[in-house]
């Protein structure tokens, strides 16, 4: 199991984030922690795989967190969690080990795929035969797209917002037909929903033939 460390000052939002790595299958929360200081007495105690970190924190930025993490010899890897848009903030993020950067507010998918990744690259094991061995390694953890190719994330979210407002569930020419796209690309969206974990197929009969597939995200979610 990934161990993970959430820290995150605002209550919903740490116990949402808790409840997403916990949905991903392979990972565990090991502490939430809800400012820097909380955040580096529990590292102190207990090292992580894996630090969830929100920039913004009551009592120091989460970048000075990353670099008392660094001066500390640990060697948890962070995805750094903020709203803001700043790509100065990126560049130090990433000069300081920041392995991935997550903008809020985001989806389930959108994490869970960032961790999905960040499993990947840590199964990743053995010495380097060339430049292409590299280069895989670090595509697996940071690849050009944060989806298969030929995906939005914009119409990904947009599936992922009717879904919610349909909690009976929706097939795929009713996905198609309420944000304007071809049944087979909205089932192709639902499908990686499902595969990522965001969402659940439930078959539904009644009809003659053969049942009609609906996709619903589970209440929890």
């Amino acid at each position: 199991m990934i161990s993970v460390l959430v820290v995150e000052d605002e209550e919903i939002t740490a116990e949402a984030n808790r409840i997403f790595v916990e949905r991903v299958p392979g990972f565990e929360v090991a502490g939430v922690a809800r400012s820097g200081a909380e955040a580096l007495r529990f590292l102190r105690r207990r090292p992580v795989d894996l630090i969830l970190l929100d920039l913004y924190l009551p009592d120091m930025h989460g970048l000075d967190v990353c670099r008392a993490v660094r001066a500390g010899g640990l060697m948890c890897d962070v995805i750094a969690v903020t709203s803001a848009r700043d790509l100065a903030m990126v560049r130090s993020a990433v000069s300081l080990g920041v392995s991935q950067y997550l903008l809020k507010p985001f989806t389930f998918a959108t994490l869970a795929e960032k961790l999905s990744r960040y499993a990947r690259f840590k199964e990743e094991a053995g010495l380097a035969v060339g430049q292409g061995d590299v280069d895989r390694v670090l595509g697996t953890l940071r690849g050009p797209s944060e989806l298969p190719k030929g995906m939005a994330r914009d119409t990904l979210d947009t599936v992922v917002s009717q879904l919610r407002a349909h909690p009976e569930g929706m097939g795929a020419q009713a996905v198609a037909d309420a944000i304007g796209v071809s049944r087979v690309t909205a089932r192709r969206y639902l499908e990686y929903l499902v595969e990522v974990g965001v969402a659940a197929r439930i078959p539904q009969y009644g009809g003659v033939g053969r049942p009609e597939l609906l996709y619903r995200i589970p209440m929890e979610s």
